[in-house]
């Protein structure tokens, strides 16, 4: 099917709070992919900020926009529930009412070939219990050359992304397992690296005790518990346009994922011949993204893996 005779089929969640300028630029794209099902999820405003009902209401006006043939779905909410709850209930109501479903919020400005690259690897993984999501995030900026159209990464990244019922339905906002995993020294089945260990450590403590208001941190820890393989393109296809002021985590709009550069995907889509992950893309975010300090002995193992790829591709 080329580009011009694509249907897009698979429903589309989005995710709305207070920002009708970012939200109306992602409807827009949106809006030109014409997908058939659209599902919204918007949190309501918070009453110790002046003006912001205004906001959420002009927000939301934008989904009476939709002017092609599509079934819209809302789920909003009259009083704030912030990030935490909201999103995570918001996409438990998506994946309730959907089997699969293609995720952006109103801050993720996707290329126009994020929602076929989306659609086809929804078709192609759908019964793949290993993969958990399709990310359409690439944050390697060129550092390594990736010769298939995707890569599997040990993250999970979702400024752009899609999943299904069967893995959303393994994720628990809670996180009421953590002290088990964290007691029992679970992530070091996971990581190798103590680095990475200490990282991941502190952050899911931070969010298990409440000090992070946010959903997708339960989400990375969901794929990590389940050992799962997130599918991430070759070339980036969502920038973040929601760095700066309105933000709610993103607050840097100096940072390097800030505003970045999209490319359009290439198709037909090209499969990796192995279903693993990339240590060498992981330790490149990990390290510049993350700014996590790897210790030598991982450089080594994901050097010692990429050797052996190589001999059974060239054998």
């Amino acid at each position: 099917m080329s580009e011009v005779d694509f249907k897009l089929n698979t429903p589309v969640a989005f995710i709305i709070f207070n920002r009708p300028d970012t939200a109306q630029r992602v409807f827009n794209e949106i809006r030109k992919a014409k997908p058939t099902q659209l599902l919204v999820i918007a949190d309501g405003p918070r009453t110790s900020r002046p003006g912001e009902d205004e906001k959420c209401k002009q927000t939301r006006a934008i989904i009476k926009q939709v002017d092609w043939d599509c079934k819209v779905l809302t789920n909003f909410s009259d009083v704030n529930l912030g990030c935490k709850v909201r999103v995570s209930s918001g996409l438990d109501w998506v994946f309730n009412e959907v089997e699969e479903a293609i995720i952006l919020e109103d801050d993720c400005l996707p290329d126009s070939t994020f929602f076929k690259y989306c659609q086809e690897l929804l078709e192609f993984y759908r019964e793949d219990e290993r993969i958990m999501m399709i990310s359409g995030d690439n944050h390697l900026f060129g550092k390594k050359i990736i010769g298939d159209s995707y890569y599997f990464s040990q993250n999970a990244y979702i400024w752009g992304w899609a999943s299904w019922r069967r893995a959303w339905n393994k994720y628990d906002v809670t996180m009421k397992i953590w002290p088990q995993v964290r007691d029992d020294k679970g992530l070091e089945r996971i990581f190798d690296n103590k680095a990475l260990r200490k990282y991941w450590t502190h952050i899911f403590e931070e969010v298990y005790h409440g000090k992070i208001d946010t959903w997708d941190y339960q989400w990375v820890f969901t794929c990590f518990l389940q050992k799962g393989l997130n599918v991430t393109p070759n070339r980036n296809l969502i920038s973040n346009i929601g760095f700066g002021d309105g933000a709610t985590h993103t607050l840097d709009d100096h940072a390097i994922t800030a505003n970045m550069a999209v490319e359009p995907m290439k198709f037909p889509l090209t499969h990796p011949q192995f279903l693993i992950n990339d240590l060498e893309a992981d330790k490149i975010v990990a390290q510049d993204i993350w700014k996590v300090k790897l210790d030598p002995k991982y450089k080594r193992m994901a050097k010692k893996i990429r050797n052996i790829i190589n001999r059974l591709i060239h054998c």
